[in-house]
């Protein structure tokens, strides 16, 4: 026979009041009588070998689906159990190995009463939990957002009702910080950025903590970055929970960086906000050993941009220190320009420029709802151009021409008011051959348009404006990226410019930007197919109306469609006519 030891008794009775996430999803307690401590020992004795997720029933072991409707209580599995070394905290973590000296690893046959030397005992353990890419990308900026309620099952199946009333309120704010600052004092030692705080998120983590306490449940929120106290994250999400039987707050850190589950949420670099919930209760774990004194919950998400509000510390002052300087960052500030183009060679937003075989180069004006005028010779020498791109790029107003060559180069030529281009500038000396292009204002805090360029690796990198200067500088703004053809275009209406990435089998992907460095953070939905024969993406503006946002789209058989896209998404095509034979479209 094996014994049962006190300790392993006490970890026992404390199991039973702390349900999983999965126990909240079955329906309400049977009307079984409570099984005795003894019979819970033996069954979970048999449940080991079961694996996860494994719970005892009483009446029998199985997973969560094998009986719905019974009450449930956690298997003992020896490699989940919780341990400090103080003995004296408890997580939801998903630790390796076994436990500690008089640990739930080891039964033995008698039971003695608990005395006031024995360690606490440690609740059962799930991990911590997280948003997937894919989790963040269902959020919408103006969606419907909630702040999901306490699980229905989890409440009901509660061993012990420990009401609001058993909630202590004393000041947690030191404890608060104790937390924020050894979480951010253990990053600093990896070389990892600093987590800052917000009281909005601060409040969602303090009412779950409230919300865990009061139903004496230890359980993750499910969906927690939907709330919109979450503030819409871009860049990842995570939640972790602890208890303890003191108020020494720091050990809750402690005890997470402990777990690999919970010390990766600690060290993820994308996290740059955080917001703490910490709660005292009346419970004392010699008496009662399933209520504890402590519960800590910290929530952490990843912006691009960090939002309004966001503090130094706990109580610190939203004067934020300057962010580090970004390639999005202009040199000089630049107002809207107010230029007359009547003369100009390129005329408005919604114009259509083209080079034909001759290496001409050929301007349509746009005369608004689809049409256009007769086209027109405004420049020549461009026949040896690999692509061609309309832009401003020196933001005065007067549309330019960028080229990139076959041998090599990128030139501007930029627009005068008076008509034609001034004398070329090369902005780029040599190794742009290979390099697939696209313009346009990529940074939201910079009126000057930037160039992004895809390599043959599949990196693609943004290139700052700099005026007339090489085109040296540039920061990474993904990887893996597979595409031939690329166009900057607000695709769905959010004011922020977006990449459509064309790939060879002619799936079109969608790269959304936010106004910072680097795309949104998400699952590249696929927005178009069909466009393998595509040579030339013209993202245009003002063609079916002021401020209309559309596509041009130069295919085979000498065919040019524009592409509303002023709805948020791509309408039904609509050709353009004109005679476009041995004419490529510029961008």
């Amino acid at each position: 026979m094996r014994k049962i030891s006190a300790r392993t008794l006490a970890a026992m009775i404390c199991a039973l009041a702390l349900i999983p996430p999965a126990a909240g999803q079955l329906g309400g307690p049977s009307s079984s009588p409570e099984p005795e401590v003894s019979s819970v020992a033996a069954r979970q004795a048999q449940s080991v070998a079961l694996g996860p997720p494994s719970f005892v029933y009483d009446g029998g072991t199985g997973t969560a689906d094998d009986a719905p409707g019974r009450r449930l209580i956690p298997a003992v599995d020896p490699d989940i159990t919780a341990v400090d070394p103080g003995g004296t905290t408890a997580a939801l973590a998903d630790t390796s190995g076994t436990t500690d000296a008089g640990g739930v690893g080891a039964l033995s046959t008698d039971t003695q009463p608990l005395s006031s030397a024995d360690s606490p005992p440690e609740p059962a353990s799930v991990p911590p939990l997280s948003a997937t890419d894919a989790d963040l990308a269902a959020l919408t900026p103006a969606g419907p957002q909630t702040q999901p309620a306490p699980t229905a099952g989890a409440e009901a199946l509660r061993s012990e009702s420990l009401t609001t009333q058993a909630l202590v309120r004393d000041d947690a704010s030191s404890q608060i910080l104790a937390v924020f600052n050894a979480i951010n004092s253990y990053r600093a030692s990896f070389g990892l950025p600093a987590v800052k705080y917000h009281a909005t998120v601060a409040a969602m983590a303090q009412e779950w903590s409230d919300s865990i306490a009061s139903r004496e449940v230890i359980e993750h929120r499910s969906s927690f970055w939907t709330d919109s106290r979450a503030l819409s994250p871009t860049n990842g999400a995570g939640e972790v929970i602890a208890v303890r039987w003191d108020r020494d707050a720091a050990q809750l850190v402690e005890w997470w960086k402990g777990s690999p589950a919970h010390n990766a949420i600690l060290k993820d670099p994308r996290f740059n906000v955080m917001g703490i919930g910490i709660t005292f209760t009346d419970g004392n774990w010699q008496t009662t050993p399933n209520r504890y004194t402590m519960w800590g919950v910290v929530d952490f998400f990843g912006y691009g941009t960090l939002p309004a509000g966001t503090t130094s510390s706990p109580g610190g002052s939203t004067a934020m220190p300057p962010p580090p300087t970004s390639v999005c960052d202009p040199l000089v500030r630049h107002m809207p320009p107010t230029a007359d183009l009547a003369a100009a060679a390129i005329k408005g937003p919604g114009d259509l420029v083209s080079v034909n075989a001759s290496g001409e180069l050929i301007n349509r004006p746009s005369l608004g709802n689809r049409q256009y005028g007769a086209q027109q010779v405004i420049g020549t020498g461009f026949g040896s151009a690999k692509e061609l791109f309309v832009t401003d790029w020196d933001r005065d107003g007067v549309f330019d021409v960028m080229a990139q060559w076959t041998d090599g180069r990128v030139t501007l030529h930029a627009g005068s008011a008076g008509g034609g281009f001034l004398p070329s500038v090369t902005l780029g000396k040599s190794g742009w051959a290979g390099m697939t292009l696209t313009v346009g204002a990529w940074c939201a805090n910079n009126r000057l348009p930037q160039l992004v360029a895809l390599d043959s690796s599949g990196n693609l990198w943004l290139y700052p404006n700099r005026g007339k200067a090489d085109l040296v500088e540039r920061s990474l703004m993904a990887s893996g990226v597979s595409a031939n053809r690329l166009a900057m275009v607000d695709y769905d209406g959010d004011g922020f410019q977006d990449l459509l990435a064309r790939q060879s089998d002619g799936y079109v992907r969608l790269f959304r930007g936010s106004g910072a460095p680097v795309p949104r953070t998400e699952a590249r939905a696929v927005v178009a197919s069909g466009w393998s024969d595509v040579t030339a993406i013209r993202p245009l503006r003002d063609v079916t109306g002021l401020n209309s946002t559309g596509l041009a789209l130069r295919r085979a058989g000498d065919v040019v469609q524009y592409w509303d896209l002023s709805t948020g998404s791509l309408a039904s095509p609509s050709s353009i006519p004109g005679t476009w034979a041995g004419q490529r479209l510029a961008q």
